[in-house]
C-alpha cells in the first residue's frame, strides 16, 4: 500500500518531496525499491518501532501517512505485532507532533469484534453468504457494517492494536491539536500488493492461480462462501490524496473505506474469476474447521464516508483481479518472489 501511494503522489505532485520508511521485513517489499527510485522517492530503511530512525528523516514534514503494520490476524510474534501496530503508531504521532504535521492513519475493518461479527444473521446462497435484512445488533444492514457497530469485545491482536492506535490519535487531536484522519480499510488488492494466506487474500488468490498452485477454503464448512469487502489499491490512493490536499476537511474523521457490497467477493467467486482470467483451474483444498479470529462475512458500509465526500471507488472486483494478473504477466518472476517458490 505504502509504495503504491508514494509512487502515485510523486507522479501527481512533482513539487512534493516524498520519503518512504520501511524495515523491508515483509517478503516482497524489497521488490518495490527500484520503482521508488524511478519515481524520485527518498527511501529510508528504518523501523517505526525505533523513534530514532523516524527522527533521521530530515524535515520539514507536512504530513505522515501511517500505513505500517503487522496485518496478520494469526501473527505468532506478539511482541512485533504490538510494537509495530501500537508503539509504531505512537512514534509516528510523536513525529507528527514535533513537525506540526497532518496524520493520515490506515486502520482496518478488523477493529470490529469477532464475536459480534460471528453473531450476525446471514443467509447462504449458491455462491456466498449474504447478510440478512433483520439483524440482532445495531450498526449493520444489507449494505454491511457501519461505524456505529458496537466495539466491545475481542478482535484479534491486529485489530486490537490498530483500534488502540485510533484511540491514541484522538487523544493527540484533543491534547495537542493534531490534525488526523482515520481510514478503516477492507481488503486492499491490486498490483504490487504482496498477498499472503493470512492477509491480502484476493491478491494471494490471484498469485496462486497465476502459478497454478492449490488454494484452500478454510472454515465455515470448507465451501468457500465466506465474503470479504474488496477495494482496489488505486481507489485508496485517490482517497488518501484528497485527505492530504484537504487536511481541515478530513480532520477528526474516522470512516470505513471499502468497495461495499457490490465489490465484495466470496472465496468461491474469487476462484471462478481467477480461473477465467488466468486460464487455469487450480486444485482447491477444503478444511471445514473454522480458524480462530475468522468471520463468515464482512462488508464495509461506507455511507458516512459518502456523505462527507464525492469520492467513490471506481474499480470493480473483476477489474481489480484483472489488474493483478496484468501486473504479474508484465513482471516475470514476480509471483515466485512473493510466494517463496522457485520459478519453473
Amino acid at each position: 500500500m505504502g509504495a503504491n501511494l508514494g509512487v502515485a503522489l510523486a507522479e501527481r505532485h512533482p513539487d512534493w518531496q516524498v520519503v518512504a520508511l520501511d524495515n523491508l521485513r515483509r517478503r516482497g517489499s524489497d521488490l518495490n525499491l527500484p520503482r521508488l527510485r524511478r519515481a524520485g522517492i527518498g527511501f529510508v530503511r528504518g523501523d517505526v518501532r525505533r523513534p530514532a530512525e523516524l527522527a533521521a528523516i530530515e524535515g520539514p514534514v507536512d504530513a505522515i501517512v501511517e500505513c505500517s503494520a503487522e496485518p496478520s490476524v494469526v501473527a505468532a510474534d506478539v511482541d512485533y505485532t504490538v510494537q509495530t501496530n501500537l508503539f509504531g503508531a505512537y512514534h509516528c504521532l510523536e513525529a507528527a507532533r514535533r513537525h506540526d504535521a497532518q496524520m493520515v492513519f490506515l486502520s482496518t475493518s478488523r477493529v470490529y469484534p469477532v464475536g459480534r461479527l460471528n453473531a450476525l444473521a446471514y443467509e447462504e446462497t449458491d455462491d456466498r453468504f449474504e447478510l440478512s435484512e433483520r439483524q440482532p445488533l445495531a450498526g449493520v444492514s444489507l449494505e454491511g457494517i457501519s461505524e456505529r457497530f458496537e466495539l466491545e469485545g475481542a478482535r484479534t491482536l491486529y485489530g486490537a492494536t490498530k483500534l488502540s492506535a485510533e484511540h491514541l490519535i484522538e487523544e493527540y487531536r484533543a491534547g495537542f491539536g493534531l490534525r488526523a484522519a482515520v481510514n478503516r480499510l477492507g481488503v486492499v488488492a491490486g498490483p504490487w500488493q504482496m498477498g499472503r494466506v493470512d492477509q491480502g487474500v484476493f491478491a494471494y488468490w490471484a498469485l496462486n492461480h497465476h502459478l497454478g498452485r492449490e488454494v484452500s477454503y478454510i472454515g465455515f464448512g470448507g465451501r468457500g462462501k465466506q465474503v470479504r469487502d474488496l477495494i482496489h489499491v488505486e481507489d485508496v490512493v485517490d482517497l488518501v490524496e484528497r485527505q492530504l490536499l484537504e487536511p481541515e476537511h478530513w480532520d477528526g474523521c474516522t470512516f470505513n473505506v471499502g468497495g461495499g457490497r457490490e465489490r465484495s467477493l466470496s472465496l468461491l467467486e474469487a476462484t471462478r474469476i481467477c480461473s477465467e482470467l488466468s486460464g487455469r483451474k487450480v486444485a482447491v483444498g477444503r478444511e471445514p474447521e473454522d480458524r480462530p479470529g475468522d468471520v463468515p462475512i464482512y462488508i464495509s458500509d461506507c455511507a458516512a464516508l459518502y456523505d462527507h465526500t464525492d469520492w467513490r471507488p471506481r474499480r470493480g472486483a473483476r477489474q481489480t483481479l484483472s489488474d493483478i494478473f496484468e501486473w504479474l504477466g508484465g513482471n516475470p518472476g514476480m509471483a515466485e518472489a512473493i510466494v517463496e517458490v522457485s520459478p519453473a
